[in-house]
């Protein structure tokens, strides 16, 4: 679902202080809220609803799990697209918190960063600037000698909450909508922490934010750290998403002893299908990580849980289910898994995340008919 930002009240945000014109590099700016046309924000799919930054609904007749819960206002995946002729563009954040994570940095936790280009065509220019202590900050993000027309995407953080951010720009400056995406429909991915973008070293580098530049649709990233289990409340609130594109389902990683993805891998397919016959659903199996090559019983783990998702998606195949496939997700990061891939073993690098989306891309833009 494509949300767009005037239709969010921005009462519901409660207390929300227009910022002054200030002063960066010695000349004001106007500031901007992202939830006001023209600005687009995609990847919370309730924004309109709750007026929150969020990726799950505030509330639901389905109980969500507490700590899912509380992940949900991380804002991964999240980003803000407009199109502007402005000298120079700044940010301006409030965070839920500051950094906290020893084996993330900062800027990917709690920083925004930069993108210009148009859908498919996006090149990294910048990251915000801040002290890792910091739960508000302010960054300039470039600045040209002259007005220049360009198309921006902001990625938002990855493991914090953002309760405010604003748009600076020059005084006289243009915005406009950022371009139509090649289709009007959300692919929706399911998953874990390696979903939710951990350990990448900015947001841009999280592997749903890498395919939404290889791939011009809306990516909306629901992974939650330690918490993708595949719980059948989490089914039914995923299919209340209007209109999806495609279903991934990366959520191997959280469920430890194979009956568990064996008793909720059916009944969460089962779910989404009841509201969403035709829409494809994409089954990936685990990446590996470095303990795979040194521990046995690991290994058989990984091989029964990935035979239990191959068995689901091929026994739905022939009861004539025609939109279901499944991917293996160890094959992923290549041969340089356990050494180059991972920050500690687990959650990739930016190499692992980019070897991820390459290897995904593929499989996604057949089922998009792209």
């Amino acid at each position: 679902m494509t949300v767009q930002s005037r239709e969010v009240n921005l009462d519901q945000l409660g207390g929300t202080i227009y910022p002054d014109p200030e002063i960066i590099n010695g000349e004001q700016l106007k500031w901007a809220s992202p939830l006001e046309a023209p600005f687009h924000i995609a990847g919370f799919p309730w924004l309109a609803q709750d007026g929150v930054y969020r990726r799950l609904p505030l509330a639901s007749k389905d109980v969500l799990p507490p700590a899912v819960d509380t992940l949900a206002y991380c804002t991964a995946g999240g980003q803000i697209r407009f199109q502007t002729n402005s000298s120079r563009l700044a940010i301006k954040v409030r965070l839920a918190g500051p950094a906290n994570m020893y084996h993330m940095p900062p800027t990917g936790q709690c920083g925004f960063d930069c993108y210009l280009g148009e859908p498919g065509e996006q090149s990294h220019i910048s990251t915000a600037k801040f002290k890792p202590t910091a739960s508000e900050y302010e960054s300039q993000l470039y600045q040209w000698d002259t007005k220049k027309d360009v198309t921006v995407t902001l990625n938002f953080p990855l493991y914090q909450g953002v309760e405010e951010v604003w748009i600076g720009v020059d005084k006289d400056a243009v915005i406009s909508e950022a371009p139509a995406y090649a289709i009007n429909k959300p692919v929706v991915i399911y998953g874990t922490s390696v979903t939710q973008g951990g350990c990448a070293s900015r947001p841009g580098m999280a592997y749903s934010n890498i395919l939404s530049r290889m791939i011009p649709v809306e990516f909306v990233n629901l992974g939650f750290s330690g918490s993708g289990k595949g719980e059948p409340e989490l089914a039914h609130i995923i299919s209340e998403i209007s209109d999806p594109a495609l279903y991934i389902l990366d959520y191997e990683g959280n469920t430890g002893a194979v009956e568990n993805i064996t008793r909720t891998l059916p009944e969460f397919i089962r779910i989404l299908r009841a509201r969403h016959p035709e829409v494809p659903i994409l089954v990936v199996s685990r990446i590996s990580n470095a303990g795979d090559q040194f521990y046995q019983g690991r290994r058989e783990l990984n091989n029964s849980r990935r035979l239990v998702q191959i068995e689901n998606v091929e026994q739905r195949q022939a009861e004539g289910d025609s939109n279901i496939h499944f991917v293996d997700g160890s094959k992923f990061l290549g041969n340089e898994f356990a050494s180059e891939c991972t920050v500690d073993g687990v959650h990739p690098t930016d190499l692992g995340f980019l070897r991820m989306a390459q290897s995904l891309a593929p499989f996604i833009r057949p089922l998009l008919r792209l």
